[in-house]
């Protein structure tokens, strides 16, 4: 989509309500090695308690973070391990903040949407203390509060399914033609399926762009760069 500036110039003109996703669209929280660190201490953590065998063979070797909690909460509902496991990632991801990088032209895009008049939203699977925290040592917090939707205790709402999703739309009264998603997992993009909203994917790294292929978003639906956005919101506004 971002190589053909005429689609990305339509995008723009008629999206009003943008929902990010954080880790990915906003910043490398996990990224490459950390990310498959953080995967593995949580798969030896489930092992170390009997419950290795809650993940499948393909789940096991995914270089996700949030892979094992999700497999968890949807198998052991309202369990004592989920919980202590979502406690454990929190902390995780609190450690995270203290080096992750911005994702490239991501601030000054959000900055510029933000003052155009759009409606910000963040919508993802990391807990909401690790973004809040992140976006406030960025200067960002201004341009999404109170819209910023993590990952709470209760773990029935992590993607694909689009409870946070939907609750930043519903509270920003978001039209779904007139919104975006911007997000950089197959979870996002199925979250956006199921909300009936417009998924823009973020892949800076081509095994990211083919894992959101293979979910069902088109060539034309996946970016490796914010700049073309952030170009085209500038010559529009």
């Amino acid at each position: 989509m971002t190589s053909r500036i005429e689609d990305v110039r339509e995008l723009i003109a008629r999206t009003r309500y943008v929902v990010f996703g954080f880790d990915g669209p906003l910043c490398q929280l996990f990224s490459g090695p950390s990310a498959t660190a953080v995967a593995r201490a949580q798969l030896d953590w489930l092992t170390e308690r009997g419950l290795g065998a809650v993940l499948t063979e393909e789940e096991r070797g995914r270089a996700d973070p949030y892979r094992a909690l999700t497999a968890l909460a949807g198998r052991h509902p309202g369990s004592d391990v989920a919980t202590r496991l979502e406690a454990w990632l929190s902390r995780t991801e609190l450690d995270a903040v203290r080096t992750a990088m911005p994702t490239a032209y991501a601030d000054p895009l959000v900055h510029t949407w933000a003052a155009v008049g759009a409606r910000l939203a963040v919508a993802t699977d990391t807990s909401a203390r690790t973004v809040t925290s992140y976006l406030d040592a960025r200067g960002l917090t201004p341009c999404f509060a109170p819209h910023i939707y993590g990952r709470t205790p209760d773990l029935g709402t992590l993607t694909p399914r689009p409870g946070v999703l939907e609750t930043a739309l519903n509270t920003m009264a978001a039209e779904p033609e007139a919104s975006l998603v911007i997000g950089g997992t197959p979870a996002d993009h199925a979250a956006a399926h199921r909300a009936g909203v417009p998924f823009l994917g973020y892949a800076r790294h081509p095994a990211r762009a083919r894992a959101l292929h293979e979910a069902g978003v088109p060539p034309h639906g996946v970016t490796a760069s914010l700049e073309p956005l952030l170009r085209a919101l500038r010559r529009r506004s």
